[in-house]
């Protein structure tokens, strides 16, 4: 039988969904139309299936600014190797082949 204390078994909001909600306007809302575009499809077609790690990595990259982020997504200027991270590089991969 369920804990009646526990939140998620009474169905109350997972806060993990909270998260990815916030997650997903930061994406589609950078300032950068073309980061708009690059960051928020890919997390509109991904957020729901990164590990908790893999937001952690994401939300990093969104501290990038713009500019930087979008130069070494279009490969003008090298990732530091402190971004290259599984998640750039499934975000690199998602906009070449969708």
């Amino acid at each position: 039988m369920p804990d009646p204390s526990d939140q998620t078994a009474r169905g109350a909001p997972d806060p993990q969904d909270a998260r990815r909600k916030r997650m997903l306007f930061r994406c589609q809302h950078r300032g950068m139309k073309e980061m708009d575009i690059l960051l928020g499809n890919y997390a509109k077609a991904r957020l729901n299936t990164l590990c908790n790690d893999d937001l952690d990595t994401l939300e990093r990259l969104m501290d990038v600014p713009d500019q930087d982020l979008f130069s070494w997504m279009i490969g003008s200027v090298p990732v530091p190797a402190n971004y290259d991270t599984p998640v750039y590089r499934a975000i690199v991969e998602f906009q070449r082949t969708g």
